[in-house]
């Protein structure tokens, strides 16, 4: 059966942090060789929260954790970061060289965590996952979140590929749909990942919405597909379902094409979507204008500057200017309005 997820109130938030670092400091008490000091991100919970973040890590350059953290902390969010792999630049020039840490692995740094109490979170986040064994321990780790703090909210984009080609393995697909739908509180596929998903082909903005709806009835409450392009025109399509059984609020953003190929802005959309979607968890369409319109000015901050650096934007994908666009990420203008459908 489907997680049940309800919106939890900064009240009862803090409640359950605070006695989850409670019963830690009695435990700590217990044991004289314990000298850590508390972790104040549990002992004065904020009204944000807590995210861990699994994801790529490049050292240049920003995709992956490199394109999410910094916009989350910047909303005041703490985030812990596990790096899925970690490479030297994305993948997209002409060499890389890193290290991609297995599924083992990363249940080895969750059961640090654990050792230490220091595994209550409220949000986690995830983006691309290579490999079935990884995407199984990611299940196992929202379980065991879950065990800790049944009201934690899971992000997922299903990094599975765009415009008709597929970047993992075929199998992964069927985790993703059959396991992991079921678990995530927000899904964030583009066009491609949600035809996958639902096995609906979108033509039509109400292709969209009816992709949104088999997605909801699979579990999560709050669905973006963050691009679809009808008709030549980009839009953002939205649903949330705030009770099961309920027909969903939908909306969709007609987005302005920028003339070039970025690199990190999925990882950052999601990133956004989260962090605003969590300050207004009642407005998804709220949420989803601060969060492109956040995109939308850093956009062009980063073609504007390659320009002026003399660089031909259309030759090759972008890197993203995220740390000049601190005061688009903090307060974002927002230019495009969501339109609600009936």
């Amino acid at each position: 059966m489907p997680f049940s997820l309800k919106t939890t109130t900064t009240s009862s938030l803090r409640r359950s942090q605070t006695h989850y670092f409670n019963l830690n400091r009695n435990l700590r008490s217990r044991n004289w060789r314990m000298t850590t000091p508390p972790v104040l991100s549990l002992a004065l919970p904020s009204d944000t929260g807590r995210v861990l973040s699994i994801q790529s890590h490049t050292v240049q350059g920003y995709v992956g954790n490199k394109s999410a953290v910094f916009p989350l902390q910047l909303l005041g969010y703490d985030v812990d970061p596990i790096n899925s792999v970690q490479f030297s630049n994305h993948t997209g020039y002409p060499t890389f060289k890193g290290q991609v840490l297995n599924g083992e692995q990363l249940w080895d740094l969750i059961e640090g965590l654990e050792a230490n109490n220091l595994l209550f979170y409220t949000h986690v986040l995830t983006g691309y996952i290579g490999s079935v064994s990884f995407l199984d321990t990611i299940l196992k780790v929202i379980n065991k979140l879950r065990s800790i703090n049944p009201n934690l909210t899971y992000v997922c984009d299903p990094v599975m590929g765009d415009e008709g080609k597929l970047y993992v393995p075929e199998e992964l697909v069927h985790v993703y749909r059959e396991k992991v739908v079921p678990l995530a509180s927000m899904l964030t596929p583009n066009q491609f990942e949600a035809e996958k998903l639902t096995g609906l082909r979108i033509n039509s903005e109400e292709d969209g919405r009816e992709a949104c709806a088999i997605l909801h009835a699979a579990g999560p409450s709050k669905v973006v597909i963050t691009s679809i392009i009808i008709g030549g025109i980009l839009l953002l399509i939205g649903s949330h379902q705030k009770e099961k059984g309920l027909k969903p609020e939908q909306f969709k953003i007609e987005i302005h094409k920028i003339p070039a190929y970025f690199t990190g802005t999925g990882d950052l959309m999601t990133a956004l979507l989260l962090g605003w979607s969590n300050k207004y968890p009642e407005n998804l369409d709220k949420a989803a204008e601060l969060a492109v319109s956040t995109l939308q000015g850093l956009l062009r901050r980063t073609l504007d500057d390659y320009k002026q650096a003399g660089y031909d934007p259309s030759s090759s994908s972008l890197e993203i200017r995220l740390i000049q666009s601190q005061d688009e990420i903090r307060s974002p203008k927002v230019e495009l309005k969501a339109e609600r459908y009936s």
